[in-house]
């Protein structure tokens, strides 16, 4: 098997949410919905969990890690970069309210990923020179997966952003993205796009996964 670099971007960054995880049943939907994820192609997972207990998120991760092979699949933490070598992720992604990415990064070590939020109507100051490997944007459009009072930047705003950050960095387009919208958010500048409800409110997530994938590239 080919062991994935640190990270490498890629077009389609599920976000998987808690609070999609049905409580009946829960340890066999993970191991399903993870191993069918895994075949289906997908390489980089972030799981979030703002709610649960700690032993609950532990629980998931162990599953979501079993069922989705480290050496297959990239998969981040949302928020808690103290339990990421735990649970045997593969980094973390940081917001404000959050620790910064450079304490992550200090905690964490060179080898895994970071990844945190670059900035909404415009970057946030000084983001760029934070030790991480990618920045998410928005919201684009309206989102109701997470809880946000921050306006919509819509696609202008994904141009704007990405001239004010150059070529190299790499911006997650994040909040409301649908197929059509997310093939307009790489023509505007987006790198990679995240999608939450999209995949995971579906009947069959991996199924949908692999129409985005044929669709992008």
């Amino acid at each position: 098997m080919a062991i994935l670099p640190r990270f490498c971007p890629v077009k389609i960054y599920p976000i998987l949410d808690s609070s999609v995880i049905p409580a009946a049943n829960r340890a066999e939907f993970l191991r399903q919905l993870g191993s069918s994820l895994a075949a289906a192609g997908v390489t980089l997972l972030e799981y979030r969990n703002k709610s649960g207990a700690e032993a609950e998120l532990v629980a998931d991760a162990a599953i979501l890690r079993a069922a989705m092979p480290a050496g297959k699949v990239k998969l981040i933490l949302d928020d808690r970069a103290d339990l990421v070598q735990r649970i045997g992720f593969d980094g973390v992604h940081v917001d404000g309210g959050d620790i910064s990415p450079a304490d992550a990064r200090k905690l964490l070590g060179p080898e895994k990923i970071i990844g945190t939020f670059g900035g909404s109507a415009a970057l946030e100051p000084g983001i760029l020179s934070q030790p991480a490997d990618y920045f998410s944007i928005g919201p684009v459009f309206p989102t109701v997966t997470k809880q946000t009072s921050t306006p919509p930047i819509g696609m202008d705003g994904v141009r704007k952003l990405r001239a004010e950050a150059g070529a190299d960095a790499v911006l997650v387009a994040v909040g409301g993205i649908t197929l059509e919208r997310a093939a307009a958010a790489f023509e505007a500048g987006a790198s990679m796009v995240a999608v939450a409800g999209a995949f995971f409110r579906q009947s069959d997530p991996a199924a949908e996964f692999r129409i985005w994938k044929s669709a992008l590239g």
